[in-house]
């Protein structure tokens, strides 16, 4: 809906509902109407577009997945956008609606609130936060496709006079362990816990740190690291929502982090830092981490930091073994070869260099 690409209440709608039929009915007719009028999605989808989808993220605290996939539109549409882009759009967008699992409001709940459209136009009102005088497929602007919506309920969705933070509701880390950044859904971390430090208990996949976690085996006071599960390494990022849960199940939320190179669903909560670049199978220093090793993770100034020597990590470096694909055949052999970090939205991106006698070999 914030790009641009869909109708209002395409988000909240529910999907057996007489309005959700409606909607089906509205997209067939603006879709014939911009192919008569030659309108493409690249028309649409803009630099501006992609800020305000950020700006949405932030104002609802939404799925960390989000960085990824707007990442990998804006390369598909040939913009250019950088993560820590992301930041500055937190800085000017408060956090007005707080949704499962960080509170107990539903997404069916926002809707009778007035839907993401009343969020959107909410956003309008504060002067720079988003971009409103875009084009839309509804063949007017974003302002006045949701200029009607207003919040019902402020207790669901808050206004800008009230909101649940005055910046958005994720962050991108940046740090020595993520030198190309981090990702947290901030706004589903207890608000007691502002920076957090632990010890390294260090796992190359997801299923053995989950093992750890239901063994007792992950203590207060560790920072679970899961390594080796980027787009490379995965490969393809499967999500981390069982980990997560564990540990919140365990009681564990505010006592115990967890940072991976791979991904979380859109359910995460706590301490939880995916999207860890680069990631452990090119390289990145997550691959250097050691358990016991002291982690640092300050939430107000966005960083995340390994308390290692650089002198260390260069020992550390000299030791590493080259990262062996799991899938080197087929499909998901070529996607694990091509296959950018999260940083830049997992896209597959083929080598520009000419290729060397000793790669063709490997």
């Amino acid at each position: 809906e914030m790009l641009g690409l869909a109708l209002p209440g395409n988000g909240t709608i529910v999907a057996t509902s007489e309005e959700r039929h409606q909607l089906i009915k509205d997209a067939a007719k603006h879709l014939i109407r911009m192919i008569e009028q030659d309108v493409k999605p690249r028309d649409i989808v803009t630099k501006e577009a992609i800020d305000d989808a950020f700006a949405l993220d932030m104002a609802m605290g939404g799925s960390t997945n989000t960085v990824l996939h707007t990442l990998a539109i804006a390369n598909e549409a040939e913009i250019d956008y950088k993560i820590e882009d992301i930041n500055k759009v937190a800085e000017r967008v408060p956090y007005l609606a707080k949704i499962m699992p960080a509170s107990d409001i539903s997404m069916d709940d926002i809707c009778k609130a007035g839907g993401v459209q009343a969020i959107i136009n909410e956003l309008t009102k504060i002067p720079g936060a988003i971009h409103p005088d875009r084009p839309t497929v509804a063949g007017v602007s974003m302002r006045e496709l949701v200029a009607d919506y207003e919040i019902t309920n402020d207790q669901v969705i808050r206004t800008k006079d009230n909101p649940y933070s005055p910046v958005g509701g994720l962050s991108v880390l940046f740090g020595n362990i993520a030198p190309e950044g981090s990702v947290i859904k901030v706004g589903a971390v207890d608000p007691s816990i502002q920076t957090f430090e632990g010890d390294a208990i260090v796992f190359d996949s997801q299923e053995e740190a989950q093992q750890a976690i239901d063994d007792g085996i992950v203590r207060e006071g560790h920072v679970v690291v899961i390594r080796y599960e980027g787009p490379k390494g995965g490969p393809g990022m499967p999500e981390m929502l069982a980990p997560t849960s564990a540990i919140q199940g365990r009681g564990l939320g505010t006592k115990v982090a967890l940072i991976t190179d791979g991904r979380f669903s859109g359910a995460s909560r706590g301490i939880s830092i995916g999207h860890i670049s680069p990631e452990a199978a090119e390289g990145g220093p997550i691959a250097l981490v050691e358990n016991g090793d002291k982690i640092v993770i300050d939430l107000p100034n966005r960083t995340i930091n390994l308390l290692v020597s650089e002198t260390e990590l260069e020992i550390r470096r000299a030791k590493l073994k080259p990262f062996e694909p799991k899938i080197k055949k087929g499909w998901l052999g070529r996607y694990s070869a091509l296959v950018t970090n999260a940083s830049q939205g997992g896209v597959l991106r083929i080598p520009t260099s000419e290729p060397t006698k000793e790669t063709i070999k490997s």
